[in-house]
């Protein structure tokens, strides 16, 4: 292995990551004073900026008190539509589609209120059945509050037998089948689990196609492959920012609605003090008059302080862009999957991530054959100053993120699975 790592130094200084930007952890175990962080996509790292950026919005707060909402260097009153360009590029959509507020789950119920409309044969909901389990609850609650039996009611598409990710002819082929009782086709993006990129427009247009409303969970998407969502044509999506998009833990999640659904008066919707328009709201009238934008589907006010992080990293990625972080995300994720195929071949692990580069992102799953997940995540922290992310129990996750991950981050976790697994002997 050693060999490899001068080429991952090599490759390092051909191809540099934008670490610099970032505050790394210290490791607790191994050789290196940083950890070879491939976490990113259950928690991204912080931006160096994000503390300067959130003291200066607190500092206008002392400053200024209740005048900050008009008199604030980034006033409040407006402050969301500072994120709003830059969220809509991030996922291919316009403005008036896009909107950053609240929670994932939280956005997907308000989304399910205008868009899940369960009505004679039309009632099923569509999940993967390697949804997030936040997901599944979602879709299992909105059913039930349409009075209806969700083990009915929710269908959960499986891969193939002895296949760990779902074929895009398997879903097509069945919204081709039973599409005339799906009400809501609601797919994960990147499969949180496998790393699998689900073929969003294909999909997307066999789920219109047979009359159901198409909506995306883009948790891992958003930040980690290009997005066109307009272009695509999907109904809605949501995602959070947490991830891939180093928004700090818990951070505010984004909403799309296309533009064919805006300033309809038909569409039911739940409305508070911030789905009115900008302009009237401080007329304090008994009767909201929404935009004919997304912006309709927020309720409160937003969280300046909690908007402050999101706005720090769209910032960031709009200034590197997508193309270029999926460029550099295929050749980092290849030069993983290069050296894993090197220490499975001999061990009890097998990549569940499609080959395919087109058919993920920067994730590799790696089921392990034996032992638990969780005590080889710990093993390879503390021994090895490696941080991955285990769903037990038996799938460790490798996250190689364009912006802040080195090949010599992948050739640490390369090198630490292989001190730490044993080999198979025949």
């Amino acid at each position: 292995m050693h060999s490899l790592e001068k080429e991952a130094h090599r490759l390092d200084a051909e191809d540099p990551a934008r670490r610099h930007l970032f505050h790394v952890p210290p490791a607790e175990g191994g050789r290196y004073p940083e950890v070879a962080y491939l976490a990113g996509n259950s928690l991204g790292l912080q931006p160096r900026a994000t503390r300067d950026e959130l003291l200066a919005d607190l500092a206008a707060w002392s400053r200024l008190g209740v005048e900050g909402h008009l008199e604030a260097e980034r006033p409040w009153l407006p402050y969301h539509e500072l994120l709003t360009g830059p969220a809509a590029r991030l996922v291919g959509a316009r403005t008036a589609e896009t909107v950053v507020m609240n929670s994932l789950t939280v956005n997907l119920h308000l989304l399910m209120v205008s868009f899940y409309r369960p009505a004679g044969e039309r009632t099923r909901i569509v999940i993967e059945d390697s949804a997030f389990p936040s997901d599944s609850y979602a879709v299992r609650s909105q059913a039930r509050f349409h009075g209806l039996d969700p083990d009915a009611a929710v269908v959960r598409l499986t891969p193939r037998p002895g296949e760990d990710t779902l074929r895009t002819e398997d879903v097509t082929a069945f919204l081709a089948a039973e599409g005339h009782t799906v009400a809501l086709l609601l797919l994960g993006g990147v499969n949180y689990l496998t790393g699998e990129l689900m073929d969003i427009p294909a999909i997307t247009a066999a789920g219109r196609a047979a009359g159901a409303v198409v909506g995306w969970d883009l948790a891992h998407a958003a930040g980690n492959v290009p997005l066109a969502l307009h272009d695509w044509d999907v109904d809605f999506a949501a995602w959070c920012s947490y991830k891939y998009l180093n928004s700090g833990p818990g951070a505010l999640a984004g909403v799309f609605v296309h533009e064919r659904h805006l300033g309809d008066p038909s569409r039911p919707r739940f409305e508070g003090w911030w789905s009115t328009e900008a302009t009237t709201r401080f007329e304090m009238t008994p009767v909201s008059r929404p935009p004919a934008t997304v912006e309709a589907w927020q309720i409160s006010n937003p969280p300046i302080f909690a908007m402050g992080p999101v706005r720090t990293s769209l910032e960031l990625f709009d200034s590197v862009g997508m193309p270029a972080l999926r460029e550099r995300s295929l050749r980092l994720t290849g030069w993983l999957e290069r050296l894993l195929d090197e220490v499975t071949a001999d061990r009890p692990l097998t990549v569940v991530t499609p080959r395919d580069p087109a058919r993920r992102g920067c994730q590799l799953s790696v089921r392990i054959g034996t032992g638990s997940a969780n005590e080889l995540t710990k093993r390879l922290r503390h021994e090895h100053g490696v941080i991955a992310d285990a769903r037990e129990p038996d799938i460790v996750r490798f996250a190689p993120v364009p912006l802040y991950s080195t090949y010599h981050d992948c050739w640490r976790v390369a090198d630490a699975l292989a001190a730490t697994v044993s080999e198979v002997r025949p």
